[in-house]
């Protein structure tokens, strides 16, 4: 006979980030996000979201899953899940793309990068679970899929990101390797600091210039101190980056994608690239080459409000007595001083200038669909950085 107790379900713990103790003496308040304890703010939302802008902010994104895909056909294996030409991803090149259903509905999206022999995916800590169970079920037998869980993942954004990390004197970490000032977004490179190894990408998810750094856990608390230490960084929590990557108008997974959104209508179609527009071959293909073709009924706007009160997600948009979407992401722009949103909206309202109102608390705010990014990127393309 079982043990009553075990037949009571019991809700897991928090996990821990590598950074928890040093979060908590930067004067962090922690929150439960992802199924971790993680900071949510220091100073305050506000102060550090322009401080990014200005400067440079220091997030501990740990909770992401950090995986490697290896095999002499990797390439082609991660094709057969994903909508991008990996096989024409160059080494020390990365790739924003998007972890199909077979319906084409999205399960996550990620960052790939070519790491020369091997794949390094980056994908969101909610979901990493699912996407490993996903992987390990569809990739071949003889692909192989590690996860870093050994590993930290820290983000250094905005302007002054740059000159901070090149004050650690990176050393790249083999011979015919670009220096850290040769990096332009979306490309990476392994150096050594001090003699521990870091994986360095230049990208992010504020719409500003800075870098993700892959460091082992147990060197991450000295990489922390070393950054923090220096004027121009600041440690910066969650709150922040949702405000950031708003402005910015990245979607954020289980907000504003999920397994009933397709590339299409989330108007990602970048992630799709031309070679696979033309031979498919990756899952609910059939489906989204024909919303690519004939259009597709609904399409995520940025949504510019007027007044102070923020819709959240969740809210109807209306126009006139009419229904015609739902926000997925909302918040007060910090940067532009005014409520920005996003959402989908049925196609024929999609236009820039459409005119709407979003149902918040019994009121009807008045909202108008803008271009995204609300706020500017100002990736390093090319070159010199300021």
């Amino acid at each position: 006979m079982n043990d009553p107790v075990d037949d009571v379900e019991t809700e897991a713990a928090p996990l821990t980030l590598p950074l928890d103790a040093w979060h908590r003496a930067q004067g962090a308040r922690m929150v439960e996000f992802a199924g971790y304890m993680m900071p949510v703010q220091y100073e305050g939302i506000i102060a550090e979201h322009l401080w990014t802008r200005e400067h440079a902010g220091l997030f501990d994104v740990s909770h992401m899953g950090q995986l490697v895909v290896s095999g002499e056909r990797a390439a082609e294996a991660l094709e057969a899940l994903l909508p991008g030409d990996i096989s024409a991803l160059k080494p020390g090149r990365v790739r924003y793309s998007l972890l199909l259903d077979e319906n084409g509905g999205i399960l996550d999206d990620l960052m790939v990068t070519n790491r020369g022999g091997e794949y390094y995916l980056v994908v969101n800590g909610a979901t990493k679970w699912d996407d490993i169970a996903h992987l390990r079920e569809h990739l071949p037998d003889e692909i192989t899929l590690n996860h870093l869980e050994e590993h930290a993942l820290l983000a250094l954004q905005g302007p002054k990101a740059a000159k901070a990390l090149a004050s650690l004197d990176l050393v790249p970490a083999f011979e015919g390797m670009p220096a850290l000032d040769a990096l332009t977004f979306m490309q990476a490179a392994p150096f050594m600091w001090e003699g521990r190894p870091l994986g360095v990408n230049c990208s992010g998810y504020t719409g500003e210039d800075g870098f993700e750094i892959s460091v082992r856990a147990e060197h991450a608390t000295a990489l922390a101190d070393v950054l923090v230490a220096m004027e121009v960084v600041q440690p910066v929590g969650l709150g922040a980056r949702d405000s950031l990557r708003l402005e910015a108008g990245l979607p954020l997974y289980g907000h504003d994608l999920s397994p009933e959104t397709d590339p299409v209508s989330a108007d990602l179609t970048f992630a799709i690239s031309k070679a696979r527009r033309e031979e498919g071959g990756f899952p609910g293909a059939e489906r989204i080459l024909a919303l690519l073709a004939e259009g597709t009924p609904r399409r995520r706007v940025g949504l510019a409000l007027d007044g102070r009160m923020a819709a959240r997600e969740g809210a109807t948009i209306m126009s006139g007595n009419e229904s015609v979407g739902v926000v997925t992401s909302g918040g007060f722009s910090p940067s532009l001083q005014h409520p920005i949103a996003m959402g989908y909206v049925d196609a024929a309202h999609a236009e820039p200038g459409t005119t709407l109102e979003i149902e918040m608390r019994g009121k009807l705010l008045p909202a108008t669909v803008v271009p995204m990014p609300f706020v500017p990127h100002r990736y390093h393309r090319k070159g010199d950085r300021p």
